[in-house]
This record gives structure tokens, C-alpha cells and sequence, in this order.
């Protein structure tokens, strides 16, 4: 096969897609909203709520922020796989770079995934004032990581509830940003 690393990372994203929708789907059909487990003490819980679609629950504008930020999700994956699939092909190209951006192309396509479908799929889950489905479906979010907290329990260092592609977004990013900046920096 002429363009076998590009199969790889192909193979890579849609791995990462698959258990994101999985794990939100159990968290869906599992959990009640606003329900917490805790995983690793009080430092890590599984706390599921919902969202409009921002990383880490913010929001963007109401429906016309909605559907921007789906569009711009949309164009962005379609040219980050694209732009994978050219520097696949490249041999001088590090894996590392290929990695990062399948990190941050997967996340994306993983709420995507959620924006365009979950609307459809869970009523409850299409955003309120949404004029149709497509794209207003909203983000399960579930990962919680309360590191710290005043004498009174409330949390004051880190509050988001995010879910497995905003992680996969980020990591890939923070990947890219630590150990490949001088690929993109020497590219002319």
C-alpha cells in the first residue's frame, strides 16, 4: 500500500472517535444528569452533564454561536484530514506530528459526532431555541477533576467537566506545542 502511515493514522482517529461515542453513551444511558461516581477518591469523578458544545462547557453565542462553532468544526477536520493525508506521505514528516494532529482531528469529529446526531438521537438533548436538529445536539460531558478546594469543599482549581475528545484535542495540542513546535516553525 503506497500511503500505509496514513492508513495508520486514519485508523488511529477512527479508534479514538469509536471510544468516545461509546463512553458517552454509557454515561448517557447509564448515569442521571448531574449524577457523580467517584473514580479515584474525591480527586477524579465521572459527573455527568450536558453542554452546548464548547471545550470544557463554556458557551458560544447561543444558536448562532452553536452552529459557527459546528460549521468551523466541520471545515477544520475536513482540512486537518486532508493535511494529515498530504504529510503522511511525506517521509520526512515525524510520526509525532501525525499523532498530534489525529489527537485533535479525532476529538473534533468526536463532538461533531455530537453536535450533528445526539440531537436526533436523545430529544433532550437538542439545545434549547435550536431552529432544527442538524447541529444542535448537545455535548455529553463526564471527566471531572476537582484538584483543589478550599476549607469549605468548593472547588477552586480546575471546575470543567470535559469528556474524551476534549482531552484528545488537548493533549494533541499540548503534544504538538511541546515536543514538534520546530516542525511547524521550520516550514516555509
Amino acid at each position: 500500500m503506497k500511503n500505509s502511515r496514513g492508513v495508520v493514522f486514519l485508523i488511529l482517529g477512527i479508534v479514538l472517535v469509536i471510544i468516545d461515542q461509546i463512553i458517552k453513551y454509557l454515561v448517557k444511558t447509564n448515569m442521571s444528569l448531574g449524577e457523580q461516581i467517584p473514580v479515584i477518591g474525591q480527586w477524579f469523578r465521572l459527573c455527568f452533564v450536558e453542554n452546548e458544545g464548547m471545550a470544557f462547557g463554556m458557551k458560544f453565542g447561543g444558536v448562532v454561536g452553536k452552529l459557527c462553532l459546528s460549521v468551523f468544526r466541520i471545515l477544520l477536520s475536513a482540512f486537518l484530514i486532508w493535511y494529515i493525508a498530504r504529510l503522511s506521505r511525506r517521509s520526512e514528516t515525524p510520526s509525532g506530528v501525525l499523532v498530534g494532529l489525529t489527537l485533535i482531528t479525532a476529538g473534533a469529529v468526536g463532538n461533531i459526532v455530537d453536535s450533528c446526531f445526539y440531537g436526533y438521537i436523545w430529544p433532550d438533548l437538542l439545545m434549547d431555541g435550536a431552529p432544527f436538529k442538524l447541529f444542535f445536539g448537545k455535548v455529553v460531558d463526564m471527566l471531572y477533576f476537582p484538584l483543589i478546594r478550599d476549607a469549605a469543599g468548593r472547588t477552586i482549581f480546575f471546575q470543567p467537566v470535559f469528556n474524551f475528545a476534549d482531552s484528545c484535542v488537548t493533549c494533541g495540542a499540548f503534544y504538538l506545542i511541546l515536543f514538534h513546535w520546530k516542525f511547524f516553525s521550520s516550514k516555509k
